[in-house]
């Protein structure tokens, strides 16, 4: 059983140039976590290049060993830094977390 682990963004920014400086900031940070959280089997983050206006602009996906590793991940402090550099720069966040076959 995998758990699979999908949070988007929406960054603030005046101007899309300073958008994109965000959405990088915020990719960046949650990027600096790979290989540093038991039970994380894979992890992907993203910036949106589609430029609709209704797309989140980051995007991490990323897989657990167990329901009990994602759990753990929530307080791991390479998580909490990275949660705490997107704070200030997020203005919407959605998460979906689910079962792989």
């Amino acid at each position: 059983m995998t758990i699979r682990h999908i949070v988007m963004w929406r960054v603030c920014g005046e101007s899309a140039a300073l958008r994109r400086a965000n959405a990088e900031r915020v990719r960046d940070a949650f990027a600096g976590m790979c290989g540093l959280i038991p039970g994380m089997t894979h992890l992907e983050v993203a910036i949106d290049e589609s430029g609709v206006d209704y797309a989140c602009d980051v995007v991490l996906l990323s897989d657990f060993e167990s329901v009990e590793a994602l759990s753990a991940y929530a307080s791991h402090p390479a998580h909490l830094r990275a949660k705490q550099a997107a704070g200030e720069l997020r203005i919407a966040r959605y998460q979906v977390d689910y079962v792989t076959a």
